[in-house]
């Protein structure tokens, strides 16, 4: 199944590692993270920097979305919920 991370920019759940706060990047080691993945080329922002509510860590990029980390979980959540229906 699918995520929706904002804009029109989905991902593969499986592929889905991790989804943090974006006050997280107050965390020395959270920033130290973030400048070294775009140093790397890793970050793919779907939003600009003031709307930025959530970090989401997949197998092979990290996107930067303008929903929040608790939006993300429900819809995540909801995808299990239909799937387990089948």
């Amino acid at each position: 199944m699918f995520l929706h991370l904002g804009g029109d920019v989905v991902v593969l759940k499986k592929d889905v590692i991790a989804i943090l706060d974006s006050r997280t990047k107050q965390s020395v080691i959270t920033r130290e993270f973030i400048e070294v993945a775009k140093d790397e080329g890793f970050i793919q922002p779907i939003s600009n920097a003031e709307k930025e509510k959530s970090f989401v860590i997949t197998n092979k990029e990290i996107f930067i979305s303008p929903i929040s980390c608790t939006t993300l979980k429900k819809r995540s959540d909801n995808i299990l919920e239909s799937q387990e229906d089948e």
